[in-house]
């Protein structure tokens, strides 16, 4: 096949998987099986495109005329494809998750839940593959639309409410990011990625600093505070749903696109002359703090999960402030990193949900002795955000540690330290629940067992491929990272 051909191609798997599931939908097995199918061929699909990408081509398809400067089109990127590739392969694991948990717990219109999985997915990638602002911007309300019957899965009466609170902040970030766009075309006559940036000397210092404030507003799914306020409140979903949301596409859509503005768009010289690195840090540096101190305070275990998501979401906007090569580095390897990682606490919820029937965080007392690999890789995982290695997360604390101070920001590290102080305080305890307190009634776990393998096998995995992150810094994602450090900053990455 054409390797011009793979960037819709990639796209057009999951949709045809989403025309099929529907037809099928009554015989489950073929159902699942053309949603594992399309998943692993979407994931050979963006493979395929691994070797000219890190040679440093790029692949670009026309796909709508629109405007000059604004058509539909997609291009295959470095950045584009770490994203991309953390998307397929994180379906790929979340499909058999799902097929576990859904199954299990016998969870109604399975046909719509995976109708809509594949749609979401389709729409991420065509994020991450994105040639222009208005390409993106319509893949991304797509994303936002489809992912709404996921979030009121369970169709009860706080997923409706919680439902109407996601589209309400979603759609409205999709206005401003609209508008964002709009008023880009207007200033330059084009809305095409450029590496370094394409907006400056296009529009007063004023013009240019709204214009940055329409993108971060735009891009709410980012769920920086004050706007993280459907992010927890969408955890009444399927927990393959909250894995979804928080480690696949729609947050990791949201720091992706302020990624890509701000080396993109704005270009890292241009940030810096207008103090848009400031107005970052401070935004990032009071989210990573107070979204882990509400993060302590909740006994609900997903909810928990999801104020750690708000915190580390912003290191990648702590990364990107600093202005500097090793926080962007810190920004872009984020992605992935806190992807497998955060995947892993969400499907280590969601087994204990099928074979304990426990949610809270103080209903787990010695549940560990009973799912003793699920527990353990809970463990390791939580400790891989703290920082500990050999798990990726203190790859990106490095950098952000090193970009402070090459940005010319070292109080940057008094947030790094106390971030990392915030998350032992809320996930050890959990560790401690689960391993060493013993239950207030022996007899509550006497049928808890490990969830069924089709669920467990996923978990091991996203913590084996997070140690693979960390013991192999020559794999894709480092390198993908270093190409498109490189293609911003115009450097050259040894």
């Amino acid at each position: 096949m054409d390797a011009g051909l793979l960037p819709a191609v990639t796209i057009a798997i999951p949709l045809l998987a989403a025309v099929l599931i529907p037809i099928v939908g009554k015989h489950e097995n073929i159902r699942e099986g053309v949603t594992i199918t399309a998943a692993v061929t979407m994931l050979g699909s963006v493979l395929a495109m691994l070797p000219p990408i890190l040679s440093g081509s790029r692949i670009t398809i026309p796909l709508l005329p629109m405007v000059p400067g604004g058509d539909l089109a997609l291009r295959v990127d470095a950045f584009g494809m770490v994203f991309a590739l953390t998307a397929a392969v994180l379906w790929l694991l979340n499909s058999f998750y799902a097929i576990g948990y859904m199954r299990s717990l016998q969870e109604h219109a399975q046909t719509r839940f995976f109708f809509c999985f594949a749609v979401a997915i389709a729409a991420a990638v065509g994020i991450a593959f994105s040639e222009n602002l208005l390409t993106l911007f319509v893949f991304y309300e797509i994303l936002t639309i489809i992912t709404y019957p996921l979030v009121v899965h369970v169709e009860t009466p706080a997923a409706m409410k919680a439902g109407r609170k996601y589209l309400a902040y979603l759609l409205i970030g999709g206005i401003f990011l609209l508008a964002a766009v709009i008023l880009t075309y207007i200033l330059t006559g084009t809305t095409v990625f450029v590496p370094g940036g394409f907006l400056a000397g296009s529009g007063s210092a004023l013009i240019l600093q709204v214009l940055f404030l329409l993108f971060m507003v735009g891009f709410v799914k980012a769920a920086w505070m004050p706007l993280h306020g459907w992010l927890p409140a969408a955890m009444v979903a399927p927990t393959p749903v909250s894995a979804f949301l928080h480690a696949v596409a729609v947050v990791t859509a949201g720091v992706f696109g302020i990624v890509r503005v701000a080396g993109w768009v704005y270009g890292m010289d241009l940030m810096a002359s207008l103090g848009l690195g400031i107005f970052l840090a401070v935004i990032a540096s009071f989210t990573i703090v107070t979204a882990s101190l509400f993060a302590l305070t909740e006994d609900n275990l997903k909810r928990r999960l999801a104020y750690s998501t708000v915190s580390q979401l912003s290191y990648i906007l702590l990364g990107v402030s600093m202005l500097s090569i090793a926080g962007m580095t810190a920004a872009m390897a984020h992605i992935p990193i806190h992807a497998f990682l955060k995947i892993t606490l969400f499907f280590v919820a969601g087994a204990v949900i099928v074979s304990a029937g426990k949610e809270c965080i103080s209903e787990m007392k010695g549940i560990g002795r009973k799912m003793p690999v699920t527990a353990l890789m809970f463990s390791a995982a939580a400790l891989g955000i703290c920082g500990l290695p050999p798990l990726a997360g203190i790859i990106s604390k490095i950098y952000l540690a090193l970009g402070a101070f090459e940005g010319g920001m070292p109080i940057l590290l008094l947030v790094i330290i106390a971030s990392t102080v915030l998350n032992a305080a809320y996930f050890l305890p959990i560790i401690h629940t689960m391993l060493l307190q013993r239950p207030d009634d022996e007899r509550s776990l006497d049928s808890v067992t490990e969830p069924p393998l089709v669920m467990l096998i996923p978990i091991v995995l996203t913590v084996a491929v997070s140690v693979w992150i960390f013991l192999s810094p020559s794999m894709p994602f480092m390198d993908l990272v270093d190409i498109a450090i490189a293609e911003i900053t115009g450097s050259v990455i040894p």
